[in-house]
């Protein structure tokens, strides 16, 4: 049986999700500069950020306590990224083709679609995160899966976060065409300076605090600390981050396939361009 027992308007076909990611595992194995894209960009940010850290801990002693947290920081944040491009960029590549238009006139419903995106982003994280993180235990001594069972709660969480903004992102894109693709990219970022990546929330301003309080990403870097610090898994934290993920990405999902259903009545998905 091949169908999730769902209502019929929501009903999913395992056989087609897994057409669809065999699809995208076949191009992304056929192309060597793209696994060598999902590996290169991590270490490199880990190498630079790292060796910085050595520096500064030749000056500093509590830089040196610093610096796990400070390493386990840099790759958590490359899981949301890399886990947020691999779901947008898997998107943008049907629409660069010009076959997404094609592919929804097949039997695929959007949401086998959307999972498709979302188990090729946990592929894609993988290929990158597995060597980088094996880079930080032998340059820096860090050992990120020497956490625990945490570390599978830590990407676990940020993974939904990413597939969040890749929705926000994609969705823009069949609003704006491919003049809104810039998005993929940058939208990202935005959290960077607000989820507590490399520092406490105690460091923004008190009216500050509440807005990173309201982002998963936040508990999830503050958990981090917690466990490298303290040696404690923070429950709390983590279920503040679940509790937000679920209510962000309904959200998302819900505007995206809002966007999609309008592309499809305005015939916009065969025009998609700048």
């Amino acid at each position: 049986m091949t169908d999730v027992d769902l209502p019929r308007f929501a009903r999913l076909s395992l056989r087609r999700v897994g057409a669809m990611v065999l699809r995208y595992w076949y191009l992304l194995r056929s192309s060597w500069p793209r696994i060598v894209d999902l590996i290169y960009w991590p270490a490199l940010q880990m190498l630079t950020w790292g060796f910085l850290q050595l520096h500064l801990k030749d000056y500093s002693g509590p830089a040196a306590q610093a610096g796990g947290a400070f390493i386990g920081a840099v790759l958590l944040w490359d899981v949301l990224f890399r886990g947020q491009i691999g779901f947008s960029t898997t998107f943008l590549e049907e629409i660069w083709s010009r076959n997404l238009g094609n592919l929804l006139m097949t039997p695929l419903r959007p949401a086998e679609m959307i999972l498709a995106q979302m188990v090729m982003s946990v592929i894609r994280v993988a290929i990158g995160m597995v060597p980088v993180s094996l880079m930080a235990t032998i340059f820096f001594g860090f050992n990120l899966w020497g956490l625990g069972l945490v570390v599978g709660l830590f990407f676990a969480n940020l993974l939904v976060t990413s597939w969040t903004i890749g929705l926000i992102a994609c969705g823009m894109v069949l609003r704006k065409g491919l003049g809104a693709e810039g998005l993929a990219w940058s939208l990202g970022f935005l959290l960077l300076p607000l989820c507590a990546v490399y520092y406490p929330v105690s460091t923004y301003p008190e009216w500050l605090q509440w807005v990173s309080l309201a982002l998963p990403p936040t508990h999830v870097f503050e958990g981090l600390r917690a466990a490298i610090f303290d040696r404690a898994f923070d429950g709390r934290a983590m279920a503040i981050a679940a509790g937000l993920n679920a209510v962000y990405f309904v959200a998302a999902a819900a505007a995206f396939l809002l966007l999609l259903r309008t592309a499809r009545l305005s015939g916009s998905l065969l025009q998609t361009g700048e």
